[in-house]
């Protein structure tokens, strides 16, 4: 009988510890974490002279913050447990519509750590493309019954078409040469933007 329930008790102290409606803000923060130790250990590496300067100055700040640390490491997750708790409290009282977003959010949260966030960032692209480029075409021909706006977007237009040109040939230089953070930044679709807006 003991050796059944202590399963059934271990799981349910491991309910109590999971986050249930602020888990996405435990993730963010161990995400950045993550991304300013790779970014530091990089930096770090990179020193040159300055590495034993680097080296010592960590040092020190390990002593004098390891005590503080060691004291007070549990502490944002106590608080992040509490407000999770607070949240749960207040979720009784919130409309339904409140609760549907919620649980949207949820899960498109659950979707980026499932999928990445660049496969993500191309599934929501191809979805909502056609409504954005819709949206934009729309805003386009009220903006262009204003007076004066379609001078001045015939002013502004060859500039910004300059620049995205630009940006395009940039990216795609850098791509050629191998830079790693050109693969992150898209491309402007100059093209299809002109057929877009010249069509309508």
């Amino acid at each position: 009988m003991a050796a059944e329930t202590q399963p059934q008790q271990i799981n349910e102290i491991k309910e109590e510890q999971e986050l249930k409606y602020l888990e996405f803000v435990q993730f963010a923060t161990l995400q950045a974490l993550m991304r300013c130790a790779i970014l530091y250990s990089y930096a770090k590496e990179r020193a040159g002279p300055l590495k034993p300067g680097v080296n010592t100055v960590e040092e020190a700040v390990k002593t004098v913050v390891a005590p503080v640390y060691d004291r007070f490491h549990l502490v944002p997750g106590e608080l992040l447990k509490y407000a999770d708790r607070k949240v749960g409290e207040l979720d009784r009282r919130v409309p339904s519509n409140v609760k549907k977003v919620s649980s949207q959010a949820r899960s498109v949260v659950s979707d980026v750590r499932r999928e990445g966030v660049s496969t993500f960032a191309k599934t929501v692209y191809s979805k909502y493309e056609p409504t954005a480029e819709q949206c934009a075409v729309s805003a386009w021909r009220k903006l262009n019954q204003l007076p004066l706006f379609p001078q001045v977007a015939n002013a502004v237009l060859p500039k910004a078409a300059y620049c995205t040109e630009k940006y395009n040939e940039v990216i795609v230089s850098s791509a050629e040469k191998g830079y790693r953070v050109s693969a992150y930044l898209p491309l402007v679709p100059t093209e299809k933007i002109a057929k877009v807006f010249n069509g309508n």
